[in-house]
């Protein structure tokens, strides 16, 4: 079977912070995080981002820096095989190279292959895509007028450090909890379907409203009280947490208010990709 013809339905699976792979993929509009290959690779350092400029799939900077972009255009059915061609073909690159496409891939490694495993995948959030500038580049009129525009497309955006992969996020006049989960999917719309039908699913200032289904994995929404800033949430959320956990864990048959709140969840979903 061709490489285009596979779908990998969990593709980041197995990485360190899977669900934070996905959210950097999907929800996050500016964040950096750290990966390096294995020692058959060069045991390199790798910058992975939200995205490039002009959506290339990754760059070799001058000063040697290598990075490479979750948000692009995927060539097959397998999103960790499509990061790890152009993250490959990034490593062979000179220095100041940019991948701008990487075609089809053919079957090969996947970043589960090319990356050290052992290595945790630690997130930061950016408030400017300044950060794609080698620190040694001039930063022309031109340049800065480029990333500025960029930057004005930045939602406001913060990781949370109450819970793992929860990211509080400013649209508009409206706030947002998105807490991507590692556990099976099933799993996860059980737990809150039972949280659901108990009228438990939200915590202080926060009401559940559904959840997106992103790279195989769920991603709970919580939509905030007006005007809530990131560290207003981060008690409450951490208040709440065993009790999602306890619901997730519970493997006993759903009552039938838990079954109606899973239909209705389950009718409101929206698949990202």
């Amino acid at each position: 079977m061709a490489a285009h013809d596979l779908f990998v339905l969990r593709p980041f699976e197995g990485l360190p912070g899977e669900p934070d792979w996905v959210a950097l993929r999907e929800l996050v509009p500016a964040a950096t995080a750290t990966a390096r290959t294995t020692a058959e690779h060069g045991s390199r350092d790798v910058v992975v981002t939200t995205v490039l400029p002009n959506g290339w799939p990754a760059l070799h900077r001058a000063d040697g820096t290598v990075l490479v972009a979750l948000q692009t255009g995927t060539s097959s059915g397998d999103a960790s095989r499509d990061v790890a061609t152009a993250l490959l073909l990034a490593l062979d690159a000179e220095p100041g190279t940019a991948i701008e496409h990487t075609g089809l891939p053919t079957p090969g490694p996947r970043l589960q292959d090319v990356l050290d495993l052992d290595v945790p995948f630690e997130v930061t959030v950016q408030e400017s895509f300044s950060y794609w500038l080698d620190p040694s580049t001039e930063v022309t009129p031109e340049l800065r007028a480029a990333i500025e525009e960029a930057d004005a497309g930045i939602i406001d955006t913060r990781r949370l450090a109450a819970v793992g992969s929860a990211y509080w996020c400013r649209m508009g006049a409206r706030e947002y909890v998105r807490w991507a989960q590692g556990e099976d999917e099933q799993v996860v719309l059980d737990g809150l379907a039972r949280l659901h039908g108990r009228r438990e699913s939200g915590f202080d200032g926060a009401k559940f409203i559904g959840y997106f289904r992103a790279a195989g994995i769920v991603v709970p929404v919580w939509e905030l009280a007006r005007g809530s800033e990131a560290e207003d949430v981060e008690g409450p959320l951490a208040q709440f947490a065993p009790a999602l956990a306890a619901a997730m864990a519970d493997t006993a048959p759903l009552d039938a208010n838990a079954r109606r709140a899973r239909a209705g969840l389950v009718a409101r979903q929206v698949t990202l990709r």
